[in-house]
C-alpha cells in the first residue's frame, strides 16, 4: 500500500506504533497441512443486489493424510464443497464448519484423504460490502461498481483461500458481468463471450505465482487512457466523468516502468499494467499485480492546472505501487512480521526513481524530510522494532505504520549511501533474482547485500531492524584527527533518560570537501577519525540517527549552514535541533536562532519544515495568547521580507519557487497573523474559485487555507458546493479538507455535522475529524463533537479509521486531556486502535512535559 498516504497521515495524525503480539494469537494461523498451487475463480457479481456468486477450483497438495482441510473464509455462504483426489474418480463431499472468530472454514470428508495432489471445488455466495475491504461496492451518483481491496487479510471475503502471503499460487480468473460493463483483473483478457441472459463472461490469462492479497477484479464502466513502455501496454483508468484526468499518470507510469526495468535488471512480468482510480478506496493505493488501484486523488491530475503538490503526490504514489510489482509482488515477505520488505523498499524506491526522473521536484529533500519524521516517530517509548510479531488481522492491520514505511525506507537509504549506489543496486538484483515469484525474509536481503559488498551490512541491519528506537550520537570537540562520540537511545520525552545500554552498529558519514567519509560506529566505539576541517557528521542527511554537537561546533555550523551545507544537510540540522528541544537537551531559543539564521533559505522543503516546527512551538509550547502574539510578530519580522522578495508569480517560476511562495504566504499570513496577507489570500482564493485556471493552484491552495481560517458563510458554502460538484479530484478533496479549517464555531459545527453525514464518503470523514483535532483553534470543539455524536462518527469509521481517529487525539497537551481520551476509548473501543491509542497518550504526556520545561525559556527569549 501507499507510503505517501502514510506520510500524509503522519503529518496529520500520530503514526501508530506497536508492541509484540500476545502468544495466544498464533491460533489464527492455518494448520499448514495443505498448500495451493492454482486457483480457478469464476465470479458473477450483482451490483444492484450487492451480492455475488462464486465457483472455485483449487489445485492443492496435501502434505500428510487427513480427514479435513482448513482455509480462510469470511462472510461466505457455502453451497457445496467437494474434493477430487488424484487417481480417484468419485469426489468426496465435505461438511463445512465455520469459525468466524478465526475467519476460517474447515472442510471435513467422510474418508481420510491421502497425501498428494487433489482438487477442491467450492460453490459459494458472498456480499458486496460497504466496508471498503474484500469484494465491495464503490458508488458514484450514477451507478455502482464492484471492486476489491484484499491486503492484508481480506481476500477471504471474496473467495475461500489459503490467505497467507507464503501460500502463493497461479490464478485463472473469469467474471460474468452485465453486457454494458467491463472488467479488469491482474492479467490481460483472453476471451469475451456473450451470454444468453444479457451478460458476458470475460476470461483472463493465467497469472504468475502470487499471494492471495494481490488478486484483483473490478467491474463497471471504467474508461482509460493508454500508453506503452518497454513493450508493456499501459492504461490509466477512471470513471467516465474523470477520464480526462488520467493522462498525467500515463506519462509518469511510462517513465517509471522503464526506470525500474533498467534498475532491477529483471523485466516487469506481465504484458499489461493497469492503474485504476476508484471512487471509494480506504488506502492511498494498492499494488495488485498488474491491476494497481488508487484513491482518485492519488492517481488523477489535470496536466495543465494541477498544483506542484498534486503532481508530486500522484507521481510518488504511482512510483511506490510500481516498485511493489518487484518488492512485494514478485518477491513477497514470508509473513507480515517482515512487512517492511514490501513497504520499506517501495518507500525507498519511490523517491529514488523520482530523484532521477524529475530533479526539478527535489525529491532528495523529500527523503531527508521522511527520515526526520520517522526519527520523531521512533523516538517514542511506544515505538516498535521494524520486525515485530503480528498474528491476528487487527494486529496485522496495525503493522502498516510509520515504522514499516518510514523507518525501513530510511534504513535502506542509509545502507545505500554507505555502500554506494551501484553496489547496493547489484545486491538488490541478486536478492530479487534468488527469490523470484517466491517468498523471502529479512535475513535473505541483508545476506545478499553482505555477500555482494563484503561489508558488514548484516551487522548494521540486524542492529536497526531487530532493535526498536534510534540512537543519538553526542560528539565532542575534534582533537588530533579524532572526535569522541557517545551513543544512547534517544527519547523525545524529557523525563525519559537516554538508554546508555542500548547501542547500534551504524555507518557514520562525515562531510568532506569532496563528498563524505563513512566509518562504522560499533557499540564498543568511543571515538571516530574525523576528516580535516569537518564538523558535520551526517553527510547528505542520510544517516538514521540524531546528532548532538558542543556549543562552539553548533554555532559554527549555523554560521556556515547556508554556504557549506547542502539543503538535505540543513534539513537534518534543523530536525536534530527541534528534536533536542522536545527532549529538553537544548533550550527552545537555540532552535529559534537557527530558524532565524535560515529565514531567507530558498529551499521550499526546508522552509516547510521550519513552518511545521513553528506551528508545533506555537501550539504545544507557547501557553498564553500573549506568547503566541509575540511569536507571531517574530514570524512576520523574520519571514515577511522573504515572501515580499519573491514578488508576483511568473510563468518561468520553478516548482521549488512556486512552493516556496505558497509556503511563506501560509507561514506569514496564518502563523504570523499578517492582516495584509490575509486580505491578499482571500483575494487569491476568490479569484481561484471563480476560475481555477486563472491562478497557480500551488499558491491558491495556500491562500485558501489562510482564507478559510478567517472565512465567512459565503466562502464556506462555495467550498462545500465545490466539493459536491467538481469533477476534479484535486479541487474536490481540497475543498472538503478546508471545511473544518473555519474557526468560526458555527461554521465549524456545520463542517463536523457534514463530515458525520452520508454526504461525505467514509474514506474521507476520518480526515475531517483528525484535522479538527490538529488545529488548536478547533480542537476542543472537535473533540466535544466526536464524543457527543459518537454514534454518527463511528458509523463513518472504516476498518483502519478507528486507529487513525484514536491516534489523532495525541494533539492534546495536558494531564486532564490524557485522562479524558483514555476514559473515552476505554468505553468506546474501535477496531485496530490499541497501538495508536497508546502512542497518542504518550504524545499527550510528552507534550505536557515539554511545555512545562520549555515554556518559561520561550517567555524569556521573547522578552529579550
Amino acid at each position: 500500500m501507499n507510503s505517501r498516504f502514510a506520510a500524509n497521515l503522519s503529518a496529520l495524525l500520530l503514526a501508530t506504533a506497536s508492541l509484540a503480539a500476545p502468544a495466544a494469537a498464533h491460533a489464527q494461523r492455518l494448520p499448514g497441512n495443505a498448500r495451493p498451487s492454482h486457483y480457478q475463480l469464476h465470479l458473477t457479481p450483482d451490483l444492484k443486489a450487492a451480492t455475488f456468486s462464486g465457483q472455485e477450483a483449487i489445485d492443492l497438495e496435501l502434505l500428510a493424510p487427513s480427514k479435513s482441510i482448513t482455509l480462510n473464509a469470511a462472510e461466505i455462504a457455502f453451497q457445496k464443497v467437494s474434493l477430487t483426489v488424484e487417481g480417484q474418480d468419485k469426489p468426496l463431499v465435505a461438511t463445512v464448519s465455520l469459525d468466524s472468530s478465526k475467519e476460517q472454514a474447515t472442510f471435513t470428508f467422510p474418508a481420510e484423504i491421502p497425501a498428494g495432489h487433489a482438487q477442491l471445488d467450492i460453490t459459494y455466495t458472498g456480499i458486496l460490502n460497504d466496508q471498503l475491504r474484500g469484494f465491495y461496492l464503490s458508488k458514484t451518483a450514477r451507478r455502482n461498481y464492484a471492486v476489491t481491496q484484499f491486503e492484508p487479510t481480506d481476500a477471504r471475503r471474496a473467495y475461500p483461500s489459503f490467505d497467507e502471503p507464503a501460500m502463493k499460487a497461479t490464478y485463472d480468473v473469469s467474471l460474468t458481468v452485465d453486457a454494458n460493463d467491463t472488467a479488469i483483473s491482474n492479467s490481460q483478457i483472453v476471451s469475451d463471450k456473450p451470454e444468453d441472459n444479457g451478460k458476458h463472461t470475460l476470461r483472463f490469462a493465467t497469472t504468475p505465482r502470487m499471494s492471495t492479497y494481490l488478486v484483483a477484479f473490478l467491474v463497471g464502466d471504467f474508461q482509460c487512457s493508454k500508453g506503452e513502455s518497454d513493450g508493456v501496454a499501459i492504461r490509466v483508468c477512471a470513471t467516465p466523468d474523470k477520464v480526462a484526468y488520467t493522462h498525467f499518470g500515463v506519462g509518469i507510469t511510462e517513465e517509471v516502468l522503464h526506470y525500474y526495468n533498467e534498475y532491477f535488471g529483471l523485466p516487469y512480468p506481465l504484458k499489461k499494467l493497469d492503474l485504476i482510480a476508484l471512487p471509494d478506496f480506504e488506502a492511498g493505493a494498492m499494488e495488485n499485480l498488474g491491476a494497481i488501484t488508487y484513491r482518485e486523488t492519488d492517481l488523477l491530475a489535470d496536466e495543465k492546472t494541477a498544483s506542484v503538490e498534486t503532481q508530486k503526490r500522484v507521481a510518488l504514489v504511482i512510483a511506490h505501487e510500481m516498485a511493489h510489482q518487484w518488492f512485494g509482488d514478485m518477491v513477497t515477505m514470508q509473513w507480515w512480521d517482515n512487512l517492511w520488505l514490501n513497504e520499506g523498499f517501495a518507500t525507498w524506491m519511490e523517491n529514488k526513481s523520482l530523484v532521477a526522473l524529475h530533479p526539478e521536484w527535489k525529491f532528495d529533500e523529500e527523503i531527508a524530510d521522511n527520515i526526520n519524521r520517522t526519527l520523531n516517530i521512533d523516538a517514542r517509548p511506544t515505538t516498535r522494532s521494524i520486525r515485530a510479531k503480528a498474528e491476528t488481522p487487527a494486529e496485522i492491520n496495525e503493522m502498516f505504520d510509520g515504522i514499516a514505511y518510514g523507518k525501513a525506507g530510511s534504513v535502506l537509504q542509509q545502507i545505500e549511501n554507505y555502500l554506494g549506489e551501484e553496489t547496493f543496486r547489484q545486491g538488490v538484483h541478486n536478492y530479487l533474482a534468488a527469490h523470484l515469484f517466491a517468498n523471502a525474509t529479512a535475513e535473505d536481503f541483508w545476506g545478499a547485500q553482505t555477500e555482494n559488498s563484503h561489508k558488514p551490512v548484516d551487522e548494521i541491519m540486524k542492529s536497526l531492524v531487530i532493535q526498536k528506537g534510534e540512537p543519538i550520537l553526542t560528539f565532542g570537540s575534534p582533537k588530533d584527527g579524532t572526535i569522541s562520540v557517545e551513543q544512547h537511545r534517544f527519547f523525545l520525552r524529557p523525563s525519559l533518560k537516554d538508554d546508555a545500554a542500548q547501542k547500534w552498529t551504524i555507518p557514520v558519514c562525515f562531510k568532506t570537501t569532496s563528498g563524505q567519509d563513512c566509518q562504522i560506529l560499533r557499540p564498543e566505539s568511543g571515538s571516530l577519525k574525523i576528516p580535516a576541517g569537518s564538523l558535520f557528521a551526517n553527510a547528505g542527511g542520510n544517516g538514521y540517527y540524531r546528532s548532538a554537537y558542543p556549543d562552539e561546533s553548533f554555532k559554527q555550523l549555523v554560521k556556515t549552514a547556508e554556504n557549506k551545507l547542502s539543503p538535505t544537510e540543513r534539513m537534518s540540522l534543523v530536525g536534530d535541533q527541534w528534536a533536542e528541544v522536545q527532549a529538553g537537551l537544548v533550550p527552545v531559543s537555540r532552535y529559534l536562532e537557527l530558524a532565524e539564521a535560515l529565514r531567507n533559505d530558498q529551499e521550499s522543503q526546508l522552509i516547510a519544515q521550519i513552518h511545521e516546527n513553528l506551528e508545533g512551538l506555537s501550539d504545544r509550547i507557547a501557553a498564553t495568547p500573549a506568547e503566541r502574539t509575540a511569536l507571531a510578530a517574530w514570524v512576520r519580522k523574520n519571514f515577511g521580507p522573504a515572501y515580499a522578495t519573491l514578488g508576483a508569480p511568473a510563468a518561468t517560476d520553478s516548482p521549488n519557487r512556486r512552493v516556496l511562495r505558497a509556503e511563506l504566504l501560509e507561514l506569514v499570513g496564518d502563523l504570523g497573523n499578517d492582516a495584509a496577507l490575509q486580505t491578499q489570500a482571500r483575494s487569491i482564493a476568490d479569484k481561484y474559485l471563480a476560475n481555477p485556471a486563472s491562478v497557480d493552484a500551488t499558491l491558491a491552495h495556500a491562500a485558501l487555507k489562510v482564507a478559510a481560517k478567517h472565512g465567512d458563510q459565503a466562502l464556506f458554502d462555495r467550498l462545500k458546493s465545490l466539493y459536491e460538484t467538481s469533477s476534479s479530484p484535486e479541487l474536490s478533496e481540497h475543498a472538503l479538507s478546508l471545511l473544518v479549517s473555519f474557526e468560526d464555531p458555527a461554521l465549524l459545527d456545520q463542517a463536523l455535522h457534514y463530515a458525520a453525514s452520508s454526504k461525505v464518503r467514509n474514506q474521507d470523514a476520518i480526515f475531517q475529524f483528525a484535522m479538527a483535532l490538529r488545529n488548536p483553534a478547533t480542537r476542543e470543539q472537535g473533540w466535544k463533537f466526536i464524543t457527543n455524536n459518537w454514534t454518527a462518527v463511528q458509523a463513518q469509521l472504516t476498518t483502519m479509521a478507528g486507529g487513525r481517529l484514536a491516534g489523532s487525539t495525541g494533539n492534546f497537551c495536558s494531564a486532564s486531556d490524557h485522562q479524558a481520551v483514555a476514559q473515552f476509548f476505554a468505553t468506546h473501543p474501535v477496531n485496530a486502535s490499541e497501538r495508536a491509542l497508546r502512542d497518542a497518550l504518550e504524545a499527550i504526556d510528552t507534550c505536557t512535559e515539554v511545555r512545562n520545561l520549555q515554556e518559561p525559556k520561550l517567555k524569556l527569549w521573547l522578552k529579550q
